[in-house]
């Protein structure tokens, strides 16, 4: 099976495990967002309590010249280290959620340059959230 397959397949059973352990009660609802095209997968809660709308993004993991990036992770799991557990090399994991200067202090992967990268359908993204 090609790495990006392989990776599509992992981050979607990471987040299905994850989802079904929330501990959200029947007013939220949980969205798991797969876009397999622009390789983008995210964990959502979804609900309205009293005035407040929740909107959350729990979990965010994109995919980006064959990386997984981690963008979010509100979870007390480590979803990086469950990666490399299903056999994702250390160098193949970038802590988007992390700063771009701090990723080299990690044991996980960096990019060379803070310019942009592209996503795997050749759109380019950048790695500034603003």
């Amino acid at each position: 099976m090609e790495k990006v397959a392989r990776y599509r397949e992992y981050i979607q059973t990471l987040l299905n495990q994850y989802a079904a352990d929330d501990f959200s009660n029947d007013e939220v609802e949980v969205q798991l967002i797969f876009d397999t095209e622009r390789d983008h997968y995210q964990w959502m809660n979804v609900c309205r309590q009293e005035f407040n709308r929740i909107y959350r993004c729990i979990v965010h993991f994109d995919i980006k010249d064959g990386k997984i990036w981690l963008q979010q992770n509100l979870t007390d799991q480590n979803p990086a280290d469950e990666l490399v557990e299903m056999g994702v090399p250390k160098e193949d994991i970038v802590l988007g959620l992390q700063p771009p200067f701090k990723r080299q202090y990690t044991e996980y992967g960096t990019i060379r340059s803070y310019a942009a990268v592209s996503n795997n359908s050749g759109q380019q993204t950048g790695d500034c959230l603003g």
